[in-house]
């Protein structure tokens, strides 16, 4: 099944991909019997990445099919049975070894949608369940959605810089790692690039691919022209000759004449890559090149260390680039090493089965967690999004539906009766089963375009973008209050 790929890539066990004190506290879980004891957690960011107004979700799938194989094989128990203490005996008993062994998790699973927009301290998963079962896969779910969401947001903008240009990804031999480079051409395709050079990603995902020739193609021959003639001979209905390696405008010439002998045997060139120098003037030459010698319809390709910040500014100084190869930038996430997203439980029924809420309290209020069981509800006017609300599945919403903001708390917005809405955590697994039948790659990708044009153009551009109004309602802020001053008190 394309869109897969752990199963395919990977044939060891995950049970390990995990950080040691997931392990030890299972083992604290199970050494109090209270591993049973259902508990919510939920994963959240809280800084808006590359300094912009929203990040696009990505790496669901992923997560998903993890925890359905999720599982400890005999050399995973081996390996735990040979970690010690520090006097030198074994770190783990061996009844909770064994206990591990037959371990199937029991996980019900609700989360956004692939592509979908999101904004700081909304829950991006909620994963419900037996607490050993939520615990151990926090480190887990942080590798693969913050990953794939970091890189479909940068994705994004960059898409939203060339629009309406064609975006190629081109970032394999600059990611970090196999799986580096995998997940990222997964998570470019749905942040909107339209093919990826990544051959494997091709086959495992469906990603049309995408390619012309190196440098050293080029340099294998005696002349240039003869470089492109035999690129020509092998592959006449995808030629894009890359022209920069001596003169890029005498490349483009080359080209041209290449082109001239290929239409006469009824064959077009696609066009040229320019892969270095200043790229706006030279496209601006090469379009004049090309047009003058009869292939106004012949594309211009650009690659060269492309980001959207640049990309943005060669359009605006008048390139005449319509595709645009971009790789390092894009799968390294130039401009932010990592999505600072966090794990954290915020309900947990106690030994009678009543929900106990619980919450983080820190001196930093932007460290302060949500409890409970939350959703994320989407507001919608005529003209689009209009603000998003965090509330508890398990309280009644007060009329007027009221929230008060996130970033300022003194902010109130009440909620017009005439809006529509729609609830953005989407049940995917109960009990450890699948139940949410996932879209094709390229349904993502477009519900990422679709979804991005409901938010006001101003939430997307670079330089002091517009902020969405993210809030919580009123009944769960009372209680968040609440629950901080009872804390408070404990410590005092």
């Amino acid at each position: 099944m394309k869109g897969s790929y752990l199963s395919k890539v990977y044939c060891e066990s995950f049970g390990l991909l995990t950080d040691l004190y997931e392990l030890t506290m299972a083992y604290g879980y199970w050494k109090e019997k209270m591993e049973d004891r259902e508990a919510v957690f939920h994963l959240f960011f809280r800084k808006k990445p590359f300094d912009g107004s929203f990040a696009v979700v990505a790496g669901m799938e992923t997560a998903l099919e993890f925890i359905e194989r999720f599982r400890f094989e005999k050399s995973d128990l081996e390996y735990l049975r040979s970690l010690k203490d520090s006097l030198g005996k074994p770190l783990f008993e061996v009844g909770f070894l064994d206990y591990l062994k037959d371990l199937r998790l029991r996980l019900s699973v609700d989360a956004m949608e692939e592509g979908s927009p999101v904004f700081p301290y909304e829950p991006l998963i909620r994963v419900q369940g037996p607490i050993l079962h939520a615990q151990i896969m926090e480190s887990a779910l942080l590798n693969i959605i913050n990953f794939q969401t970091l890189i479909a947001t940068k994705a994004a903008r960059i898409c939203f810089a060339a629009n309406p240009d064609v975006i190629v990804e081109f970032g394999l031999r600059r990611a970090q790692g196999i799986d580096g480079a995998i997940a990222a051409s997964r998570s470019a395709f749905i942040g909107g690039c339209h093919s990826t050079s990544n051959v494997i990603a091709g086959k495992l995902f469906g990603i049309p691919v995408k390619g012309t020739h190196a440098h050293s193609w080029v340099m294998a021959f005696d002349h240039e022209i003869d470089s492109f003639r035999a690129f020509a001979r092998a592959l006449p209905r995808e030629c894009i000759f890359l022209i920069d390696t001596y003169d890029s405008v005498e490349g483009a010439k080359r080209a041209v004449k290449v082109a001239k002998e290929m239409r006469k045997e009824g064959k077009e060139m696609v066009g040229v890559r320019l892969d270095s120098g200043d790229l706006t003037h030279l496209s601006i030459e090469v379009r004049k090149i090309l047009d003058e010698g009869g292939f106004p319809k012949a594309k211009i390709m650009a690659s060269n260390e492309l980001d959207e910040y640049l990309i943005f500014d060669l359009k605006h100084q008048g390139s005449k680039v319509t595709i645009w190869g971009v790789g390092t930038n894009l799968v390294t996430a130039k401009g932010q090493s990592a999505l600072d997203g966090v794990y954290k439980l915020s309900a947990i029924k106690d030994r009678r089965g009543k929900w106990q809420y619980r919450l983080k309290i820190s001196e930093q209020m932007s460290k302060v967690t949500l409890p409970g069981i939350p959703q994320v509800r989407r507001y919608f006017n005529e003209k689009g999004a209009v603000a998003d609300m965090i509330y508890d599945v398990a309280m009644k919403i007060g009329k007027p539906v009221q929230m008060f903001q996130l970033a300022d708390s003194s902010v109130k917005k009440k909620i017009h009766p005439a809006w529509s809405h729609r609830d953005l955590l989407v049940p995917m697994m109960k009990k450890g089963k699948k139940i949410y039948s996932q879209p094709s790659l390229e349904a993502m990708r477009k519900k990422t375009y679709l979804e991005l044009s409901t938010l006001p153009v101003a939430m997307r551009r670079f330089l002091n973008p517009s902020p969405h109004f993210v809030g919580i309602e009123k009944g769960l802020y009372d209680l968040k209050l609440a629950m901080i001053d009872e804390l408070n008190k404990g410590i005092s």
